[in-house]
């Protein structure tokens, strides 16, 4: 009988950063593929938005000319907020969908609502750029759906070109106490092969975990995996190496690089 071919991660212990709600997806790519995961959820998501400020932009919906996601995170607090408010998705009235990164686009197709703007690179900067080519900002009324952790930046360009911008908090990512944690416990005993980053508030939190996370002395020191250039961004800034980086931001594209950056 021939030898099975081996997975190509057979062998190979991956940790993952998302948060728990978020980490299953990616957990039973990599260990279809043979990894041994290990989750270690570095941040919280929870949903947090004003009463007031909700009331506000509700009661002006209607004259906004496109809405503005940056995370699939948004796409989801926002709508839950909404359908509590609404009971007819046609109560978006004409509005224009924008959003940056695969993930967010899939959110909203789920919702069959068409995305009329993302840019190729899942950037703010990107987005901005590519909601200024349209030629359709000048006095456009924008409303930016956020979190607690978002970068100004999206809103600077916006405003620059003469966009009329709101802003929307709807959650809220906060770091997650791992002293007590298992995974952490094994990683700093351990080690891994790699460690993926999927977001920049995950590359942060990471670090901010001080000694909870630092291997000891016998255990394997990881390589370390960008979802993109906005995370690579931040794992740079506070001194993460990156040691491969998603050919495109996914998590599809993230296991790709990851494979060819242990081969």
């Amino acid at each position: 009988m021939a030898e099975s071919t081996p997975l190509p991660l057979s062998g190979r212990r991956i940790v993952v950063t998302r948060t728990r709600d978020q980490a299953s997806e990616l957990s039973a790519h990599l260990a279809a593929l043979g990894a041994d995961v290990v989750e270690i959820p570095v941040i919280r998501i929870s949903r947090e938005v004003s009463k007031q400020s909700l009331a506000d932009v509700m009661l002006e919906f209607g004259s906004y000319d496109w809405l503005l996601f940056t995370s699939a995170n948004g796409v989801h607090h926002f709508f839950g907020e909404f359908f509590r408010i609404f009971d007819d998705i046609r109560s978006l009235g004409l509005l224009r969908m924008a959003c940056i990164g695969d993930a967010t686009a899939k959110a909203l197709g789920e919702l069959h609502l068409k995305v009329e703007c993302q840019p190729k690179k899942a950037t703010a900067e990107a987005l901005a750029g590519e909601l200024i080519d349209t030629g359709s900002i000048d006095n456009a009324k924008i409303l930016v759906i956020t979190g607690n952790l978002n970068r100004d930046v999206l809103v600077t360009k916006l405003e620059e070109a003469r966009a009329i911008v709101d802003t929307l908090q709807v959650y809220k990512t906060e770091a997650v106490d791992l002293s007590a944690d298992a995974g952490a416990a094994d990683f700093r005993r351990r080690g891994a092969d790699a460690v993926l980053f999927a977001s920049s508030s995950s590359a942060q939190c990471f670090v901010d975990q001080g000694e909870v996370l630092k291997i000891g002395p016998q255990g394997m020191q990881p390589m370390n995996g960008s979802i993109g250039p906005q995370t690579s961004e931040t794992m740079r800034k506070v001194g993460l190496p990156v040691d491969f980086e998603a050919a495109t931001p996914g998590i599809d594209e993230l296991v790709v690089a990851l494979i060819k950056a242990l081969a």
